[in-house]
């Protein structure tokens, strides 16, 4: 107690002023929005230099096929990059580029284009349960808050919503204090779009005079935005090029061009998908069925439109009942009271998707109300009852006409237009709900033909059409695929892993509300609705495909079957002329036709969706499946053998050996001449039965033999017998 007090002396004797609960108050303050992503841009997914230049490409292509499929226009997108330090030393980690990304879509009014592009979390996306690639509100004008901390630069945007008028050429920058743009620059202009992106190269300039790019008649109204940034641009996984191909895939009806810049860093040697190149653009030209392929010309990259029709416009709908949280219920009905002061009887069929009357009856029955029981009427006690009976209450699923997902044979043609394989299948599950909201998964695969072997599977992901390229691992989706048991389908899968083979899995998810593990969407959050969805789907495409590895593993037995029976017929044939004198081709003929009758699997041909082509029905895939009979390596393993050769048949000796043949035959059947008469002699007496060994041994030969060893037994012995 005395230590105590002295303890308390002392500090007080050192006095220590610390701040009163006024002073602290005063320093607290409001923190904008744009100020807390200026210090933590990477959460935007601007963490490093290369990251940065493909979030910038990212965000502008999300919007702008949000905005052309919205409007019912068939997208044609620009995607220009420009190096505007071609000079640097090589030691430089990076460089400033330009981004230009320009559209066909209907434009931006005049009014919006500041909130647009100079604010974050402002959007039209943010509140309504409708697939769309953009949620959040802040993919663009993070884009452009990157740009202008790094380079000081403002955006530079040309917008067109009125193929009649002017378009209206802007410069602005964000105030990352307030979270609102400055305006630099306003002015009408003709210009649209920008005549000097069609000069850039010898690439742009060609396409141009073509109508490929730019074409003014194609971009009569339309969004061009201008970036200037601080980035890295290099080829390989995670870059902008990987990222315009699969978007390619997911989206076959628009059509993207690319002009690369003209300095490129080190190229990666791991490229993401075989197959896709100008020299096999080139081979397709001369089929009339072949699908469209990747073109380059003068180092700019076409990427041209697989389908003319555009997927199914989705609509708004309301939430599902079913995962709807009690916090969320409580705040819906605080809002329904505040604005329309109806009954819970209308709350539950308005503000709700699969609530019929019937049922919403039900509901207030349940938890003691009638149909007339004002919203606001309903007690704390009553909303959870409401809630549980939320939870026990079998309902339909959502409907699917918000979702608009890629389809299985947008799927299958998108595999085939980048990866060179022998087998793809793909399936799509039916609409299911997590946290009350709909969602819809879809699976592809792609085995064999020029895919590497010895190597982890590669996984390809997709959220609402986009492609996520980071963090792999945190993702459901990778997840899934780790989880799905790839052995069942005759796949090598160590233990927790990837399965290892020639093998590309893609997996997307159509959703109203993407459950991303960050605000730079790179990776889609592992809720066990999503990841089950996911893994069933997997396990629907792995049967197809254990299917066909089984069907081809018996044709390739069959085919050694076949083998050994080849081997030898041609001495079987050639030792039965030998022996019969037939005809030794005709026999080996025979017996060949017969070891094909035998193993008739060996010869099976598929058609394009899998299926044989004879009338065998143990050998349908299923739907979904494609299989490229061209790309599957042969079945036998070894070099075909050749058959032998037989001596040509000689007629004069094949007639005298038939002479002969028929000479002794005669012979034969001529009758024997008498034998000589024999004196007989009297009939020998019949001998006697053996029943001892002795008796047995007096019947042998008179010859010496060695003396017989000692044995126990007597030769008169009856037991030796």
């Amino acid at each position: 107690m005395e230590s105590a007090v002295k303890e308390r002396s002392a500090q007080g004797g050192t006095k220590r002023r610390g701040a009163t609960a006024e002073e602290m108050s005063a320093r607290q303050k409001e923190v904008s929005v744009s100020e807390f992503f200026v210090k933590n841009r990477h959460l935007l997914g601007f963490d490093n230099a290369r990251k940065a230049l493909l979030t910038t490409v990212k965000e502008a292509v999300d919007n702008s096929l949000d905005a052309c499929e919205e409007a019912g226009i068939m997208p044609d997108i620009a995607v220009i990059i420009e190096d505007l330090e071609p000079k640097r030393p090589a030691t430089a980690k990076q460089s400033r580029y330009r981004v230009t990304i320009v559209d066909n879509g209907p434009g931006i009014v005049r009014k919006q284009v500041e909130n647009i592009f100079g604010r974050l979390l402002y959007g039209s996306k943010f509140h309504r349960l409708k697939m769309s690639r953009g949620q959040q509100g802040i993919g663009i004008s993070a884009a452009g808050m990157n740009g202008l901390i790094t380079t000081g630069r403002p955006m530079l945007i040309y917008t067109k919503p009125n193929a009649k008028q002017p378009a209206h050429h802007i410069e602005l920058a964000m105030n990352t204090k307030t979270n609102r743009a400055e305006v630099t620059l306003d002015k009408e202009t003709k210009d649209f779009p920008p005549e000097r992106l069609r000069g850039l190269s010898a690439g742009t300039k060609q396409l141009s005079q073509e109508g490929v790019f730019l074409s003014p008649e194609v971009f009569a109204t339309g969004t061009s935005v201008s970036i200037e940034l601080e980035g890295k641009y290099q080829k390989g996984r995670g870059s902008v090029d990987e990222f315009l191909e699969l978007t390619a895939i997911a989206n076959p009806h628009a059509r993207i061009v690319f002009v690369p810049p003209s300095r490129v860093a080190q190229d990666e040697v791991d490229d993401l998908l075989p197959g896709t190149s100008a020299a096999a653009a080139e081979e397709s030209k001369t089929k009339a069925d072949a699908p469209a392929q990747t073109t380059e010309t003068g180092g700019v990259t076409v990427y041209p439109r697989g389908v003319a029709e555009l997927p199914p416009e989705t609509k708004e709908i309301q939430p599902h009942p079913k995962g709807i949280e009690l916090g969320i219920l409580l705040q819906m009905l605080k809002d329904y009271e505040a604005s329309e002061k109806g009954s819970l009887y209308d709350f539950l069929q308005t503000r709700f998707c699969r609530v019929s009357a019937s049922t919403a009856s039900k509901f207030c029955s349940a938890i003691g109300a009638t149909s007339r029981t004002k919203a606001g009427d309903v007690e704390p006690q009553q909303v959870e009852k409401l809630f549980k009976v939320f939870e026990d209450e079998k309902l339909a699923p959502p409907p699917t006409d918000c979702l608009a997902p890629i389809g299985v044979r947008q799927l299958l043609a998108g595999l085939l237009k980048g990866v060179k394989a022998e087998f793809y299948a793909a399936s799509t599950r039916e609409a299911a709900v997590y946290r009350g909201r709909p969602f819809q998964i879809e699976a592809a695969i792609a085995f064999g033909g020029d895919l590497p072997g010895d190597q982890a599977a590669r996984v390809i992901r997709f959220a609402n059409r986009v492609p996520l390229l980071f963090q792999q691992s945190a993702c459901s989706s990778f997840k899934a695929v780790e989880e799905t048991p790839w052995k069942n389908y005759a796949m090598q899968q160590p233990r927790g892993s990837l399965p290892v083979g020639p093998l590309v899995v893609m997996i997307h998810m159509a959703s109203v509300w993407v459950p991303f593990t960050s605000e730079s969407k790179e990776a889609i959050a592992d809720y066990d609705e999503i990841r089950k969805e996911m893994r069933l789907a997997l396990m629907e495409c792995g049967r197809k495909l254990g299917t066909y590895l089984r069907k081809r593993q018996k044709m390739r037995r069959e085919g050694e079957r076949r083998d050994v029976f080849e081997r030898y017929i041609g001495e079987i044939a050639k030792a039965l002329n030998a022996i019969t004198g037939e005809d030794a081709r005709r026999i080996y003929d025979a017996l060949l036709e017969q070891a094909r009758r035998k193993t008739a699997v060996a010869d099976q041909q598929l058609d394009e969706d899998g299926k044989v082509v004879k009338d065998d029905d143990e050998d349908d895939f299923g739907e979904g499946v494609i299989v490229v009979e061209s790309a599957i390596a042969p079945v036998e393993s070894a070099a075909p053998i050749a058959p032998p050769v037989f001596d040509a048949p000689n007629a004069k000796a094949a007639s005298t050996a038939k002479a002969d043949k028929n000479a002794k035959m005669a012979k034969d059947a001529r009758p024997a001449k008498p034998a000589k008469a024999v004196k007989s002699e009297p009939a020998a007496k019949p001998e006697p039965a053996i029943v001892t060994k002795k008796d047995l041994s007096s019947r042998a030969s008179t010859e010496p033999k060695p003396a017989p060893k000692k044995k126990p037994f007597s030769d008169d012995d009856p037991r030796l017998f």
